[in-house]
Order: structure tokens, then C-alpha cells, then sequence
């Protein structure tokens, strides 16, 4: 899901799922205990207080797995079987966050240059507030299909979404939510992405049979999401509707506005499409936004520097903000750079860890495996793959083991069960790949919170098409609604 070329890093043979016999489920379950009750009380105790410099959840991350570590030596795991599972993690997250420095040097070089504001200032002009919302799930949608990545679509359209609806006076926890919602779908039922790959390989189906019955549950939730948000917005009265007119004065008057701009974003877009690595695709994008701020933006470098080196870097580097003579805009013209995406990096690495630990003492497959043991109906076996999908999701941090681990260890139960493959390898995508986003300190939730600049707990309510994904492969299981049979040869 963070793009299309990871597939080509996930060597399916080499994903381990440690066993150890000596790990009681108890023992298993201590250390998530242990970390949920930290990040709950850092949540709802001590949510104005900054402790260890606004790192709290890293450091309680670093803390469980440390408290996992000790659980793991008193039942005889080797420090190095631990460590290698947690460079194996970091290892696996490396593409990822060369992606999120890019991406926060993207937002610099793409404020300087006027690519953001002129995607606003049109977007202001196209977009009305009452098709708002489900207009972006669409074009959202739309992108994702196309490049196979929900990275790719916040990164892009998703930034220029989040800006044009705060500029109509839209929550902006609203419209990440759409944005998300269009994106995940578009990258589930892409053949492009990686997720949509890794799941049918996990579960023995082939990539187009995989798709087409995916279909079944994700269509029917993405057109209640399309409902849900028409709704909204038909309902929602939006405080920044009555300020376009001087909002779009005071863009033109700031930046120099021009239909070339899009060529940078088209860009990025077209070297996606052609399949270019995402580590160029973007590189290309800053590069071509930097020379784009020469060209287009004169008058807006000198503001920022006297010299446009020094602007250009400062916009990759570090905070960058532009003045305009209307108060809403300021705060929505101005980007962090790369130094920016430092906290959700540091947190990516430390869930990292968290996770390395937990599968180096084989807490996760003794976890995974208590869930097998409730599978005793059809719907058991569902109700248990989507459980152990949302719980690696949240205890691992990362959306690919939430594939390959019960992928590798539900894959009999299913045949024993008389199931064809695709069931798992649908459940695994409707509770695994779309649920990621909704946990803070997974590497997707903790992406797209930083790209989009909205907090998990603004967008979980309105990410329904991933929220409600699940439970809408749980209501087919139960009503038994094409549910697939093995074909027996």
C-alpha cells in the first residue's frame, strides 16, 4: 500500500513466524497489556502536557518492547533472536520513510513554487461545499486505482483536498477522512498495489480472482460512504463559503497563478503510472518544483530569502511559511519539510521495535494461534482472521505482517473448512490493509496523519470506508452471502 514497487521487496519465503513453545498466552498478552494501558492513559490523562519533549507514545513504544524483551528472556529467547527481528522490522520500513522525508520535502518546494495554492485556487473555483466530500472520496478513488497507492494519493491530491475544503471552512478531519476512505479503496482494488499482491499470494488465489471477489464487500461499502458524506455535506454549513471571493484575491496576490504549475504534480503522477520507483518519482517532484519556484515565484522566494537557494533548501530542509494578507491562509501556506516528518519517523521506528520484539519471543504467532482455537464455525473463522488482522495491525505496527502472518497461519483452516482461497485472501485486505490507517503509531496511520497534517482521532470517525470495511466482510460471513466453496478436482 505505501507504493507499488514494494512487492519487489516482500520475499514471501522469508517471512518467519516465530514459534515458542515455552510462551504461555498470558505471558504473550502481558506487554500489549502493558502498552495499551500506557498509550490509553498518555491519551486521556495527559493529552496538554508535554513529556520527553512531545515524544511520550515513542518512548511508551520502546517501553513495551522492552517489557516484551524481559518477558522473552524468561522464557529462554536469545537477545539475538530479538535484535534480528527488530532489524529485520527497520529494515522493512526503510523505503517508507525515505518516502516521508520526500514527501515533507514535497510539501515545501510544492508551497514555494505554487503548486499548492494554484491546486487551492482552482479547487476553490470547481469544488462547491455540497459535493465536497464525496468528490474527493472520487477523485481520491480514482488516483489510487491508477497508481496503486494510497501514499501516493494523500501525498498528491490529498494535500490539495485537505487545503481547498479548510479553505471553504470544511473540517478538515472530515475531509481526510474522505480523502483516506477513496484512497484505500482505490489502492484494495487496484492491481497495482502492493497489499492487493500480497494477500491472494498468501491465501493460494490469483491476483484477478482476488480482485473481482473483493468486489462484493468493497463495492457496497464504498457506495454507503458515498451516501454517508453526500449527506454531510448536503447537511454541513461551512463557515469559509461566503470568503471565497477575497480568499481567491488574496492567493492571486501572493502568487503568481498559472495552469503550468500542474505539470509538476502530473509529473509525479505519470512516473507512478509507468511504474518509476517512488524514491525517483518523488525526488523528480521536488527537483522540478524547485526549479518551478525560480521561474514562477520571484517575488515569493525574496519574501522568504534573499537568496533562492537559501529559500529552496530551507523549504526541503525546514519550516517554510508564506504571509498573505488573509489570516485563514497563513496557517494552511506553510510546511515543515523534511524536518517536519522527524516525529513520525521516530515513532515508525519505535513501533518498529515494539513489533521486532514481539515477534522475536513469538508472542505473535501465540496470539494469532489462541484465535485459530475459537474458529470452530465458518463465521468463527472469519470473526477470528479479522480479529487477529485489527490486533497485529495494532500490537506490529505494520500492515504487512497483519497479511502475512494470519495469511500463513489461517490458510488450512480455511481449506479444512471447505473454503476457497479467496475468502481469506478478502478477509485479510477488508480487515487488514484498511484498518492500518486507523491505528496512530502504525506506519500508515502515522503517515497519512503527518501528510495530510490531521490526527488519527480527528479522521477515525470519518474514514468509514475503512472502519466499516470489516464488519461488512463479518455481516457476509454471517448471512453466508457468497461465500465461496473449494472446487473439488
Amino acid at each position: 500500500m505505501q507504493d507499488d514497487n514494494n512487492i519487489s521487496k516482500i520475499d514471501i519465503d522469508d517471512q518467519k513466524i516465530i514459534n515458542n513453545k515455552e510462551l504461555s498466552l498470558i505471558e504473550a498478552l502481558i506487554p500489549v497489556v502493558l502498552l495499551m494501558g500506557l498509550l490509553a492513559y498518555n491519551i486521556f490523562f495527559t493529552e496538554d502536557q508535554e513529556w520527553f519533549g512531545g515524544y511520550t507514545n515513542q518512548i511508551i513504544l520502546l517501553m513495551g518492547g522492552g517489557f516484551a524483551a524481559l518477558v522473552g528472556f524468561y522464557n529462554k529467547v536469545t537477545l539475538g533472536i530479538m535484535i534480528s527481528e527488530v532489524w529485520e522490522n527497520l529494515k522493512s520500513v526503510f523505503i517508507p520513510i525515505m518516502i516521508l522525508f520526500l514527501v515533507g520535502a514535497l510539501a515545501g518546494t510544492w508551497l514555494i513554487s505554487g503548486v499548492i495554492p494554484a491546486m487551492v485556487y482552482y479547487g476553490l473555483q470547481v469544488l462547491s461545499p455540497e459535493i465536497f466530500l464525496p468528490a474527493s472520496v472520487i477523485i481520491a478513488a480514482v488516483i489510487s486505482i491508477a497508481t496503486g497507492s494510497s501514499w501516493t494519493t494523500s501525498a498528491t491530491v490529498g494535500i490539495a483536498l485537505v487545503g481547498i475544503g479548510t479553505a471553504l471552512g470544511i473540517s478538515p478531519g472530515m475531509i481526510a477522512g474522505a480523502v483516506i476512505s477513496g484512497a484505500y479503496f482505490g489502492d484494495k482494488m487496484s492491481p497495482l498495489s502492493d497489499t492487493t499482491n500480497l494477500a491472494p499470494a498468501m491465501a493460494g488465489t490469483d491476483l484477478f480472482t482476488h480482485i473481482k471477489y473483493m468486489a462484493l464487500t468493497t463495492v457496497p461499502t464504498i457506495i454507503i460512504t458515498l451516501i454517508v458524506f453526500g449527506i454531510i455535506s448536503a447537511s454541513i454549513e461551512p463557515t469559509g463559503s461566503t470568503d471565497i471571493s477575497n480568499l481567491l484575491a488574496s492567493i492571486d496576490n501572493t502568487f503568481n497563478i498559472s495552469p503550468w504549475l500542474f505539470l509538476v504534480p502530473v509529473t509525479v503522477i505519470v512516473l507512478i503510472l509507468l511504474k518509476t520507483k517512488p524514491l525517483i518519482a518523488l525526488t523528480s517532484g521536488v527537483i522540478l518544483a524547485a526549479i518551478f519556484a525560480v521561474i514562477f515565484q520571484a517575488d515569493v522566494i525574496a519574501t522568504i530569502s534573499d537568496s533562492s537557494v537559501s529559500a529552496i533548501t530551507n523549504a526541503i530542509f525546514t519550516d517554510t511559511s508564506v504571509a498573505t494578507d488573509n489570516e485563514a491562509l497563513n496557517e494552511l501556506f506553510s510546511a515543515g519539510g523534511m524536518q517536519g516528518m522527524l516525529w513520525t519517523i521516530y515513532l515508525i521506528t519505535c513501533a518498529m521495535v515494539f513489533g521486532g520484539v514481539m515477534d522475536g519471543i513469538g508472542a505473535l504467532a501465540r496470539i494469532t494461534k489462541a484465535l485459530l482455537s475459537f474458529a470452530s464455525t465458518v463465521f468463527g473463522l472469519f470473526a477470528s482472521t479479522v480479529i487477529s488482522c485489527l490486533g497485529l495491525n495494532t500490537i506490529a505496527s505494520d500492515q504487512y505482517l497483519a497479511i502475512v502472518i494470519p495469511g500463513k497461519m489461517f490458510k488450512k483452516a480455511y481449506e479444512d473448512k471447505g473454503l476457497a482461497p479467496e475468502n481469506l485472501s478478502r478477509t485479510l485486505e477488508d480487515s487488514g490493509t484498511v484498518t492500518s490507517v486507523l491505528i496512530p503509531w502504525n506506519t500508515c496511520g502515522a503517515y497519512q496523519s503527518s501528510v495530510l497534517g490531521v490526527g488519527v482521532g480527528e479522521y477515525f470517525l470519518y474514514a468509514i470506508f475503512n472502519w466499516l470495511s470489516p464488519f461488512t466482510t463479518l455481516l457476509f460471513a454471517a448471512l453466508n452471502i457468497k461465500i465461496r466453496q473449494l472446487i473439488k478436482r
